[in-house]
């Protein structure tokens, strides 16, 4: 049995302690916005905030998040959050969609560590994201448009 707060409500689950994240998300709490890609942390489809960082669901046992603090795409707030969703559309960023809820977690874990990120900033914080779509030249300007609508 695992209690913590998801998207700021308190929930308490009783299912296996290795149970991952990604699966009591969408399964038991009925969230599916965040995506299964790989099963083994490798695409980031599954990324959602744990305590404020960007952490792969597919891999978190429920047993490791008493008392943490969990935010996904469907409630995840904030200015940075507002700046990317902003960023995504002004330019068009996604395609299929598949891998967005994680590039955007990703990116406003980035931009909220990091509000004027380099290219080589973007790169490194965004590595573990796959798109098949191959946007990632949009992304990144994105994540740019994004640090430039905060300053502003």
């Amino acid at each position: 049995m695992a209690t913590f707060t998801v998207n700021g409500k308190d929930v308490t689950l009783e299912v296996p302690d290795d149970t991952p994240l990604l699966w009591a998300l969408r399964d038991d709490l009925r969230l599916t916005g965040t995506k299964f890609g790989c099963g083994i942390a490798q695409c980031g489809a599954c990324t959602v905030m744990v305590d404020g960082m960007p952490r792969r669901s597919c891999v978190t046992p429920i047993g490791t998040l008493d008392g943490a603090s969990v935010e996904t795409i469907e409630g995840i707030e904030g200015p940075e959050v507002e700046a990317v969703q902003a960023a995504w559309v002004g330019i068009d960023v996604p395609q299929c969609g598949w891998c967005q809820s994680g590039q955007v977690m990703s990116a406003v874990g980035l931009l909220r560590m990091n509000p004027a990120p380099t290219d080589e900033d973007i790169d490194n914080a965004m590595a573990g994201n796959v798109c098949r779509c191959a946007t990632y030249v949009r992304i990144r300007q994105a994540i740019h448009d994004a640090a430039d609508m905060l300053e502003g």
